[in-house]
């Protein structure tokens, strides 16, 4: 026990200085490890008043804001804070640390003794000592981005144009804090000292092709630049950034972001040693120089180095909370995987990605052109997994990261997904893999917690695991080996949507048209709990429009859509969106092309046919949507709905109109198709072809249903679908009359609306149905279950209640007060306003131009071998 002081004003057995990520992992392993004889006293001091909070979800509270939701990133619920001997003392400053006295003193001067004293003071944003550098912002906290929505929202009114934006810092801070910016409809540029971005984690190869997709999206590139000064006004308003050579970048807000500084300050007046580069020197426990003095997170220096990376901060915590306790736990060294998702764009690094190993090799697909860039690192007998890097396309990462160090089983090249060569299959995890970096939770903690203590729901799995409960990018890989456990228990395997619905989504669909609930919060109410998520949001939507044919945006529906269909238009790479209006079969006057080309002429739209006979116009802004609409609906066109899960085209050839060998007027058909199922919400997206003979210049059996003439009538085939996992449809019925056709139809869109599960295409639902294609047939065409008159008469509503969801915005001034891009925009753009890249001239690389190497079989490129 410390000996009474003078001037104490409390006293804790551990006290935590900082109140971020690491302090909260390590309040609940202290908490964790408590029984009925250990009970001692907490206290957390920090800065922020917040409670402990996501920081790696900084973005998503942005956007968040952007569609007016108040996105809390809190962790849990907050009743750690509640737990007896637990105090949060938010908004409080430590300003010195005594260890002699083991006391710490408070920026109101008041001093608290401790028993350990544990440093979790973080770090903060790197400014670089260069002239008016005060001037600018970082991106660090929710502060932080709540003041850059503002500002840049601010800026852009008061001048009457986008806010030009800099981002100083090319690493995956910097690229956040762009893609931020860009969200909030600010003109970005990056300035990157490297030659690529992220160069810290990608090599050139993989820095290039994100390079590519950055520009893509409208962010302009400086690298290998160095800014030597914040040009400012007297006012102290900034306008732009100087460089050596004495060129100037012109800019409204600059943002920092080139790396992070340890808050090592308490450390250091104290007299505790400190890392070569900064930072509280640690040992193998955690320890510093100082007995009963302990450092985690960003603030402390391992091997010389800080870390500001989730999973070492939280493996830290878990080995002080253990020390504290009387436990002989190490720190098992720094995991630096990294990924980002920034709108859209997929990049992931782990292991040793730049390939630094003794004799390692390197096996690589890319496509420049493409923005494409995978990469496996191999030992030199090309078995064992080193590392790898993935742009543009990082799905292997979450199969192949638990592999790290060990023998993969199938081809290196089969596991690159963007190669296109024949998927390797996946074989079961070792018990010691790592599943969850965040939390370090093995494959076998989590089959014991399935096969021992019963955790068979994924969400009572992810709670007990911690798996999943940080980033969330393990969540798909818990789920599968929950369901391969349950599955060889010979227990039937929850079909829960999600864990705020334990109704699977056809149990769902049933119960909302049962009960006829028509809004979403009656839905939330009787079936759901907590505030749902981005899972079972859009299903409860969807069943709710396929139900109810109401405008989706209203009767609080809004926030629950994909950001598609909240745009009612498709976002691209660029945050700008795609414009499709609908053109059914491919049929179109010349006086509706004059249209299209006149508003992609007035907007400055990049045009595409697309493999739909549709066509698509690229690069409108949010607020742009409504006029561009306005041109196509007075023109006679509709909304195409590419932006949904629904009917997006009908394709047909030009049948017996013009063509020698048709049998029948497949055009007309298409047309009547697309018109009738037009705006259906399903479960997955879904489309259709049409060919008017045998020929099948339409590709209609590659389509989920598909029609092929016949001289007596219609073959009817379903089941089809292109994409990742191409399927043949297979023929239902055959030589069927228009009637019989249609009738047949409409069952089987609907039965198949009403059981398939979210997200699964038509092939897939109906293999997975039992008895397959027998089934369906016996339903739809035998009404084996008695049902058919019933699903006749749902899409029957369908028809009849079809509205245009461009047309019924334009109609309403409520709903089109979504279409900004920001709440205070100016109704009007200024005309003055001139982009900074014109959309002329881009374009695709001529196929020469193009830099593909394939990898496959024995020709497999290896740089060192």
């Amino acid at each position: 026990m410390t000996e009474e002081i003078d001037g104490i004003a409390g006293r804790s057995d551990v006290v935590v200085v900082g109140g971020g990520p690491a302090a909260h992992r390590l309040v609940e392993s202290l908490l964790a490890r408590r029984d009925s004889r250990a009970t001692g006293s907490i206290t957390v001091f920090g800065e922020e008043s917040r409670l402990p909070y996501d920081r790696v979800a900084l973005t998503s509270r942005l956007l968040g804001g952007i569609e007016g939701r108040d996105v809390d990133l809190t962790f849990g619920d907050g009743s750690l804070w509640r737990e007896d001997g637990v105090i949060f003392a938010g908004g409080t400053r430590v300003v010195a640390v005594e260890p002699a006295t083991r006391t710490v003193t408070l920026d109101n001067g008041d001093r608290h003794s401790y028993g350990e004293l544990v440093l979790a003071t973080g770090s903060s944003a790197t400014v670089p000592p260069i002239p008016g550098a005060s001037a600018g912002r970082v991106y660090r906290t929710v502060d932080d981005v709540d003041a850059l929505a503002r500002e840049v929202g601010e800026l852009a009114q008061r001048k009457g144009r986008q806010a030009k934006v800099t981002v100083v810092g090319g690493g995956l801070l910097g690229l956040e804090a762009a893609g931020a910016a860009l969200s909030l409809g600010a003109d970005v540029t990056i300035v990157h000292s490297g030659r690529w971005l992220m160069s810290a984690q990608l090599d050139e190869g993989a820095g290039q092709a994100l390079g590519r997709i950055i520009g893509s999206q409208g962010i302009t590139l400086r690298l290998g630049e160095r800014p030597d000064e914040v040009i400012t006004a007297p006012s102290g308003a900034v306008l732009g950034l100087g460089f050596p050579e004495g060129d100037a970048l012109t800019a409204d807000l600059v943002i920092f972001s080139i790396g992070i500084t340890p808050r090592d300050e308490l450390a250091r007046e104290a007299g505790l040693d400190l890392g070569p580069r900064g930072g509280v020197a640690i040992g193998a426990d955690c320890s510093t120089s100082v007995a009963g003095i302990w450092a985690i997170g960003e603030v402390a220096s391992v091997d010389g180095a800080c870390v500001g990376l989730v999973a070492p901060a939280n493996a830290m915590a878990e080995v002080v909370a253990d020390r504290i306790h009387g436990g002989e736990a190490t720190f098992p060294g720094i995991d630096d995987a990294t990924k980002l998702k920034l709108s859209g764009v997929d990049v992931a690094s782990f292991g040793d990605a730049l390939a630094r190993t003794d004799g390692a090799l390197e096996v690589v697909y890319a496509d420049p052109a493409r923005g494409l860039y995978q990469k496996l690192v191999m030992s030199a007998d090309v078995s064992t997994l080193l590392g790898g890097i993935f742009v543009g396309d990082a799905s292997p990462y979450l199969s192949l990261r638990p592999l790290l160090g060990r023998n993969l089983p199938g081809e290196p090249a089969s596991y690159l997904s963007a190669a296109g060569a024949e998927p390797a299959s996946t074989p079961a995890l070792p018990d010691d893999a790592q599943v969850c970096s965040c939390n370090n939770v093995s494959a076998g903690a989590v089959r014991s917690l399935i096969r021992d203590e019963a955790c068979t729901e994924l969400g009572e799995l992810k709670v007990c695991s911690r798996a999943g409960t940080q980033c969330g990018s393990c969540v798909p890989l818990v789920k599968k080996i929950l369901e391969t456990e349950l599955t060889s228990a010979g227990i039937e395997v929850s079909r829960a949507l999600c864990e705020h619905f334990e109704l699977s989504r056809s149990e769902l669909f049933e119960s909302v048209r049962i009960l006829g609930l028509r809004t979403a919060g009656q839905v939330f109410e009787r079936f759901g709990s907590g505030l749902g998520c981005d899972i079972c949001k859009p299903v409860v939507a969807s069943v709710l429009a396929t139900q109810t044919s109401a405008y989706i945006l209203d009767d609080g529906a809004g926030p629950l859509q994909d950001t598609n269909d909240r745009a009612l238009a498709n976002m691209q790479k660029d945050g700008t969106y795609s414009v499709v209006p609908r053109i059914p079969a491919g049929e179109i006057t010349p006086a509706k092309l004059k249209v299209i080309a006149e508003v992609a002429e007035q907007f400055d739209l990049y045009t595409k046919i697309t493999g739909g006979q549709r066509i698509d116009m690229f690069g409108a802004r949010l607020e742009q949507l409504p006029e561009i609409w306005r041109l196509l609906v007075d023109a006679g066109f509709e909304s195409g709905q590419a932006y949904g899960k629904s009917l997006r085209n009908v394709k047909s050839c030009v049948g017996s109109t013009w063509c020698r060998f048709g049998v029948q007027d497949s055009v007309a058909m298409a047309i009547f198709l697309e018109e009738r199922y037009r705006g259906l919400r399903s479960p997955h997206k879904f489309k259709m072809g049409v060919s008017g003979c045998a020929r099948e210049c339409a590709e209609a059996r590659g389509k989920d249903i598909g029609v092929i003439a016949t001289e007596n009538g219609w073959n009817l085939y379903v089941g089809g679908n292109g994409g990742f996992q191409p399927a043949h449809a297979q023929l239902l019925a055959g030589d069927l009359d228009h009637e019989t056709l249609i009738r047949y139809i409409d069952r089987y869109l609907m039965y198949y609306v009403r059981t398939a599960d979210r997200l699964q295409r038509t092939a897939r639902w109906q293999e997975e149905l039992p008895g397959g294609l027998d089934h369906v047939r016996a339903v739809v065409c035998d009404d084996s279950l008695g049902i058919a008159a019933e699903l006749e008469e749902a899409m029957a509503r369908h028809v009849g209640d079809y509205h245009d969801e461009w047309a019924a915005t334009l109609d309403d001034p409520d709903r089109l007060k979504r279409f900004r891009s920001f709440v205070n925009a100016p109704a009007t753009p200024d005309p003055a306003m001139v982009k900074v890249r014109e959309r002329g001239q881009v374009r695709p690389p001529k196929v020469e131009e193009r830099e593909s190497v394939l990898v496959a079989g024995p020709s497999i490129p290896v740089r060192g071998a």
